[in-house]
């Protein structure tokens, strides 16, 4: 914390905490900053202190594992035939196979039951992210 309060206040002001937030690999936005600040300024001063500044990388960490959860299961859904922006679908043939080919042991049959109601060999992506949670 204090080798990014620069000037030695004892808190962090936007500029500080940008050049904090890059420093540990992001990049964000001066809206971005303005926002996580407002979300923990608990007495208004515009600035962070210590225990301030614990809350912005806690709420941080938490947005980047949930967009790292739906990352994964993007990035499966494509591996399928899905495409990037979760349209399509995927054939329950190939995900049957994909399943047999690395030797998974679950029981896929009852998956694909309980996921593709109308029977249509088809899953989209809504229905993909539900069997894999």
């Amino acid at each position: 914390f204090s080798k990014f309060d620069r000037d030695g206040s004892g808190t962090i002001d936007a500029t500080e905490l940008k050049a904090t937030l890059q420093a540990l690999g992001q990049n964000p936005t001066e809206e971005e900053v303005f926002l996580m600040i407002a979300e923990v300024d608990d007495d208004n001063s515009g600035e962070i202190e210590f225990a301030e500044f614990l809350r912005v990388i806690e709420n941080q960490k938490a947005k980047e594992a949930a967009l790292g959860d739906e990352t994964d299961t993007v990035e499966a859904f494509t591996a399928l035939g899905g495409n990037p922006d979760k349209s399509g679908e995927i054939s329950t043939l190939k995900l049957r196979a994909t399943i047999q080919e690395f030797g998974l042991t679950i029981d896929i049959e009852q998956l694909i039951r309980e996921t593709d109601k109308d029977g249509s060999g088809k899953i989209d992506y809504e229905e993909f992210k539900a069997m894999m949670t």
